[in-house]
Order: C-alpha cells, then sequence, then structure tokens
C-alpha cells in the first residue's frame, strides 16, 4: 500500500499542467497591455477600430493556427529589434504534433512577454505592470483575434508590415516542408516552377494559398486528421501582410500531417534573410509549391 501510494503521490507530480484557452487569453491581453503602452511611449496612434474591422475572423481554429500566429509576431518582434539597432534572434519553432493544445500557446505567450520586457530593458524603458485579469468561454478564435491585433499593433509600432522579401522567406519554408513529405513518401516529385509572372500581386499569390488549404485539407480528410476551413479568411484587396499570413496557416496545417506520416523529428527550418524579392518572386514558388502539394494530394494512399 505504501509503494502505491507513493507511486501515485509521485504520478501527480509528473503529470503537466492542463492550460485553457481562458488563461492563454488572459497573457494575450497582457501583451495587448504592453504593447498600448509602447505605443504611447513611442507617441504612435494606436487605430484600435480600423485594427479590429481588418483582422478579426469568425471561423473555428485549432490551436495549431493560433501557435503559428505568435511565430508571426516572434517576426515582428525581429523587425523592432533591427529598427532599435538590436541583433535579430530566430523565431522560436518546434517539432510537429498530431493534435496541439492551448499548452503550448501559453508558452509562446510567456516567450513573447519576455522578449518585450528584454527590449524595454535594452531601450531603457521603465516597466509598468499589469495585471492579469480571468476569462470565461474562450476559445481559439478568440485568442487568434486578439493576436492578429497584436500584430497589427506591431506593424504601428515598427512603422511597416511585411514586405514581399519576407513572405518569400516563409514560403520557402513551405517548400521545405513540402520537398521533404515527397521525399519521406518515396513520391518522385516531378514538379518544376511554374512560369514567372512579372505582373503578379499579392492577390494572385493570396489566391494559390487559397488552392493549396483547400488541397491540404483534403489530404488531412483522407486520413482523419481534424480540418479547417479557412475561407473565412478570404479578401479581396489582400496586401504582403495577408500574404505572409496565409503562408502561417498553410505551415500550421502541414505539421499533423508530417506527425501523421512519421516526421515526429523534422522541425520546419527557419527563413532564410531575403532582400529585394517581388510579388512575381512570391507568386511562382507559391505557384511551385501548390504544384508539390497536389502530388501529395494525388498520391493519397501513401499516407495510410
Amino acid at each position: 500500500m505504501k509503494l502505491f501510494l507513493v507511486t501515485m503521490l509521485l504520478c501527480m507530480g509528473l503529470s503537466a499542467k492542463t492550460i485553457t484557452p481562458n488563461e492563454v487569453y488572459a497573457q494575450v491581453q497582457l501583451i495587448k497591455d504592453e504593447m498600448h503602452f509602447l505605443l504611447e511611449y513611442f507617441g504612435i496612434k494606436h487605430k484600435h477600430k480600423e485594427i479590429l474591422e481588418s483582422t478579426s475572423i469568425q471561423i473555428p481554429l485549432k490551436p495549431r493556427n493560433v501557435w503559428q500566429k505568435t511565430y508571426e509576431i516572434f517576426v515582428k518582434i525581429n523587425i523592432l529589434r533591427n529598427t532599435h539597432d538590436l541583433p535579430m534572434i530566430e523565431p522560436i519553432n518546434m517539432e510537429p504534433v498530431l493534435h496541439l493544445n492551448p499548452d503550448l500557446v501559453y508558452e509562446n505567450t510567456q516567450r513573447i512577454l519576455t522578449e518585450i520586457r528584454i527590449f524595454k530593458y535594452r531601450q531603457n524603458i521603465q516597466s509598468k505592470k499589469f495585471i492579469v485579469k480571468t476569462y470565461r468561454n474562450k476559445t481559439p478564435m478568440d485568442v487568434y483575434n486578439a493576436l492578429a491585433h497584436i500584430s497589427a499593433s506591431f506593424d504601428e509600432l515598427n512603422g511597416i508590415g511585411f514586405t514581399p522579401s519576407y513572405v518569400f522567406g516563409e514560403t520557402m519554408r513551405i517548400y521545405d516542408d513540402l520537398t521533404t513529405i515527397l521525399q519521406h513518401l518515396n513520391i518522385a516529385d516531378n514538379t518544376i516552377p511554374s512560369k514567372r509572372n512579372d505582373k503578379s500581386t499579392p492577390a494572385d499569390t493570396f489566391r494559390s494559398a487559397m488552392k493549396m488549404l483547400s488541397k491540404i485539407r483534403q489530404i488531412q480528410f483522407s486520413v482523419g486528421i481534424d480540418r479547417v476551413d479557412f475561407s473565412g479568411f478570404s479578401k479581396s484587396d489582400p496586401t504582403p501582410s495577408d500574404v505572409f499570413t496565409m503562408t502561417q496557416m498553410i505551415l500550421a496545417e502541414l505539421q499533423p500531417i508530417k506527425a501523421y506520416i512519421g516526421l515526429n523529428h523534422y522541425i520546419t527550418p527557419a527563413a532564410t534573410f531575403y532582400t529585394e524579392k517581388t510579388p512575381a518572386d512570391v507568386d511562382q514558388l507559391m505557384n511551385w509549391n501548390l504544384r508539390k502539394v497536389s502530388l501529395i494530394e494525388s498520391f493519397g494512399g501513401k499516407l495510410r
């Protein structure tokens, strides 16, 4: 009996705390408070209403999509650091998991808060303490929308959004993931780059990204992975920043596929820093990615 009790106590001690979307949302609100403080400190007008209207979505999302939004914020923290002559750091990345839970999103909120505190300390900005509030009935969609607001607030703070060069870097990460999946499944990759269209716009790439997500959704359906309908992300006049967000949703949706086929330890490579890339460069690469994912879709039986 004594051994049984000791074993039970050890198991209780080793079990990880389960974190809810409510707790994650509370931490995201702290990040939002920090952002509002920094905008006020630097005398930058915050367009709260306009940001809400442009970033809010109303579709059910998974924690993996929310986690990917935190990655986007890390990239913008790098822009902030670079603007203030601080060396850039590699954004946090992780191994693919089949079912990403809110716990992992919570971890990234703590990393974001830490980076903001480091930035304030390096800039000799006196910290202000914000109170953690309690929330109820929050969902991954609520957390995502709050993070999207923060991401747009970083654009205000940085004085710039994502350029095509940043989008190209993330599109290359998609290329790396798809190439690895094809190799792992022993599918001959006979794809070639699409013909370059120098008149391509972010809207063209956005449409290609939406087509990719639709095909990834079919692949997920074929193996029983929970899916997301991204139709609510559609925009009539998308910017490079909107396309960047779609690259993150594609990467988020590829991770459970990688985990399902056994690529549990293959972490998507970090983005290479590019300069002087154009919408045409991004569109050509995204269309090549579309051909690669179409090839995986056509060999769907190999995933099972």
